[in-house]
């Protein structure tokens, strides 16, 4: 993994706020992405019960994302074409809840940030 941490204790603290709200139009916190491949999360959520299990809008770059639940771990594992690991968009900012991207995303076929 490169030298970024993908989710910091802040940002689980943050995840985990929204996950006591239950706020189910609650805007992401942060966006993880394959820099050579076509892969993009927006999380907005993390189990309290099980932080490795993340809630967001889902998108593996074949033009079909969704909201559902992603696994960090899993995410850790990914890899795009020339092996590099996912990285965290530093300079992602939500301007708009998860519902809005959700909603542009499967207009467009992909997450458009």
């Amino acid at each position: 993994m490169s030298g970024t941490v993908l989710i910091s204790d802040a940002d689980r603290i943050r995840l985990f706020a929204n996950a006591l709200a239950d706020e189910p139009n609650a805007f992401p916190i942060l966006k993880l992405f394959t820099p050579d491949a076509g892969a993009t999360w927006l999380i907005s959520e993390a189990d309290i019960q099980d932080p490795d299990r993340l809630f967001g809008l889902c998108d593996l770059g074949v033009g079909a994302p969704e909201l559902g639940y992603v696994s960090l771990a899993e995410i850790m594992k990914v890899r795009g074409r020339l092996g590099m690991p996912v990285e965290r968009d530093l300079h992602f900012v939500a301007d708009k809840p998860l519902s809005a991207y959700a909603e542009e995303a499967r207009a467009k076929g992909r997450i458009v940030t």
